[in-house]
């Protein structure tokens, strides 16, 4: 190998190592129970204006995990992290993190906000009482898909567990939250 390709090589491949671990979102420091809680409301009061019997369908679900901002980045190897709240009753309860990493073809980076409703008591208990809880593996996530015109009023939704994945154009169809993990923010 020639010394000036092998030097190019050896910088493309420490540049490349360099972007993977500035796309990847670290942990960072918890944002304050106000700042969440302020974050969570907004992120409701768009679910509701977006969505077709989406109050009457907040007010049936034995609990709401809000995530208003999970950031997604990547280059190849990726990683999302986001912060948010357990409501139940309308009132927060406790704070949660949710992260996650994938590998594949990814570069860039995105924001969504994810909305998992708890619809029956023995699902929240479930969650409340585990000590890290991951989609796929403590509980399976039912993720709504709405077609045009279709409303949750209509919608006939038997899940214990349902989610709702929304990006900066709306309703998110043909996504997965499997692997995504939630730990509870301890204050």
């Amino acid at each position: 190998m020639h010394p000036t390709f092998q030097s190019r090589a050896i910088a493309a491949l420490a540049l490349l190592a360099a972007l993977i671990l500035a796309a990847t979102p670290r942990e960072a420091p918890a944002a304050t129970a106000a700042e969440i809680d302020v974050s969570v409301d907004a992120a409701l009061d768009r679910f509701r204006d977006e969505v077709k019997g989406a109050e009457t369908f907040l007010r049936s679900a034995s609990g709401l995990l809000v995530f208003p901002r999970v950031i997604k980045a990547g280059f190849g190897i990726g990683g999302e992290y986001g912060e948010g709240a357990l409501r139940v009753g309308g009132s927060t309860e406790a704070y949660y993190r949710t992260t996650g990493a994938s590998i594949g073809f990814q570069i860039g980076a995105q924001s969504r906000t994810i909305i998992i409703a708890f619809m029956e008591d023995e699902a929240l208990e479930n969650f409340r009482n585990s000590r890290g809880w991951e989609v796929g593996v403590d509980g399976s996530v039912a993720l709504v898909n709405l077609g045009a015109g279709a409303d949750l009023t209509t919608t006939n939704i038997r899940d214990p567990i349902v989610g709702f994945v929304f990006g900066n154009r709306g309703l998110m169809y043909n996504l997965t939250l499997e692997g995504t993990k939630v730990s509870r923010i301890e204050r």
